[in-house]
């Protein structure tokens, strides 16, 4: 397997310091218990915030491990950012806003934030090398009084890097419950790697992962997913035909008392399974996932990621827990940058030996992605894959597990249709 390139931008060891002169003083405004933030912008890509640690001692330095924002970049957005752009900016770059402050309103009154001063650097055509570089690393002035009558202003440490960090980029060639073929993208070329089973039981069985998988659904089924949904497996096979990962439902999917939908209080869940390497027609479990509906102007489906460790106590790591748009869909991922960033859990590869012993934590970062569609939308999932993460063939089947397993909780998690008694209106 061919896999595409990505870079991936990272922006961290974040720090702030300013002047005792500078601080408590009404015109600066700043005190040491004002909480310091700071927008990053990319052209192209939604900006992201995150806080500033404002350091008290002129002799500290931030954490040089610490990654505070992260952009994934392929190849087409190498070109766009390398485009000039409109008259007012020619050049992309990359911009960090620093503010003072919460933004926020009090008895009607709207409070501001400061802004304290700006970092940028422009795109330059390293950025397209494909080779592992710091663009930028240590303290810089900011603001408007950085060299004001030769007085220091506020200062601000960061670390700016960029890391080659390809992918493998799969599709399913149809909706998911239609048993679709996957297949890896490389530019335009389409390369068949596994096929996808979906079944729904008529009976939940003792076994729910036996080798007799039913076929479709009649009336009875049907009545019953109005109060249910249960039952529902998905298995991925190599091109060989045999099966190397699997997903099914564990916890059925049903209505909450006194609503018609799955509410957060009992979710349902899937267990996602690999092949045990030790016992022939036997399945190990991988990963869980739970799913429930989130109610508000614009409903949401809570997706939450468990990875089932052997050599962890208690078994359960979370990996991930992303609300996607019931009408739009959206993105599920697991990345340690933007959800564990203080964990030090390992992410182990399934790896057709069954050993986790060798495993040791993953430097954070993206793992994996999946684009699905709202409810009631033919759904062509796309599925991406960090590159490191991915040892054999059996790895990516994992994942493609997990992916359909989250695609099918999009529809499961639909509110049930009520029953209405005959002769009676609905109001």
């Amino acid at each position: 397997m061919d896999p595409q390139a990505f870079i991936r931008l990272s922006v961290g060891s974040l720090g702030l310091r300013i002047p005792r002169a500078a601080l408590n003083s009404a015109k600066s405004g700043i005190q040491y218990s004002s909480p310091c933030s700071c927008e990053i912008r990319l052209r192209g890509f939604p900006m992201q915030t995150t806080s500033v640690p404002l350091l008290s001692s002129p002799e500290a330095t931030p954490d040089i491990h610490s990654i505070a924002s992260s952009f994934y970049l392929e190849e087409s957005d190498l070109k766009a950012l390398s485009t000039p752009g409109c008259f007012y900016s020619p050049h992309a770059c990359l911009e960090i806003v620093v503010f003072t402050g919460r933004k926020g309103s009090h008895c009607g009154v709207v409070i501001k934030r400061q802004q304290i001063g700006t970092f940028k650097l422009e795109v330059g055509p390293e950025w397209g090398e494909g080779k592992p570089v710091i663009l930028f690393n240590g303290w810089i002035g900011i603001g408007k009084n950085k060299q004001e009558a030769g007085k220091p202003g506020a200062e601000l440490h960061l670390r700016v890097k960029l890391d080659p960090d390809p992918r493998y980029v799969f599709q399913f060639e149809d909706v998911t419950t239609l048993s679709p073929q996957v297949v890896q993208l490389q530019g335009s070329i389409k390369q068949p790697i596994f096929s996808c089973k979906f079944s729904r039981d008529r009976v939940l069985r003792v076994d729910p992962l036996s080798n007799c998988w039913s076929g479709s659904a009649d009336s009875s089924d049907l009545e019953t997913e109005r109060r249910e949904r249960k039952g529902w497996k998905v298995k991925i096979h190599d091109l060989s035909g045999s099966a190397v990962a699997a997903a099914f439902i564990t916890t059925p999917f049903v209505p909450s008392t006194g609503c018609d939908w799955v509410a957060r209080s009992n979710p349902g869940a899937w267990l996602i399974v690999r092949p045990d390497a030790c016992r022939a027609e036997s399945w190990q479990p991988w990963g869980k996932v739970e799913a429930w509906r989130e109610r508000g102007i614009r409903d949401s489906i809570c997706c939450r990621f468990h990875l089932l460790s052997e050599g962890q106590e208690g078994g359960d790591v979370l990996m991930s827990e992303i609300l996607i748009s019931a009408e739009k869909g959206g993105e599920f991922f697991i990345d340690t940058d933007r959800q564990m960033r203080t964990a030090a859990t390992p992410v182990p590869s399934p790896q057709s030996s069954g050993d986790f012993s060798s495993l040791g934590p993953v430097v954070g970062g993206f793992v994996m992605s999946c684009r699905v569609q709202g409810e009631g939308k033919a759904s062509k999932l796309l599925v991406q894959l960090a590159m490191r993460h991915v040892t054999c063939v059996e790895d990516a089947a994992i994942f493609m597990a997990l992916a359909a397993a989250i695609d099918l909780s999009i529809e499961a998690c639909k509110p049930f249709r009520r029953r209405i008694r005959k002769g009676s209106r609905s109001l």
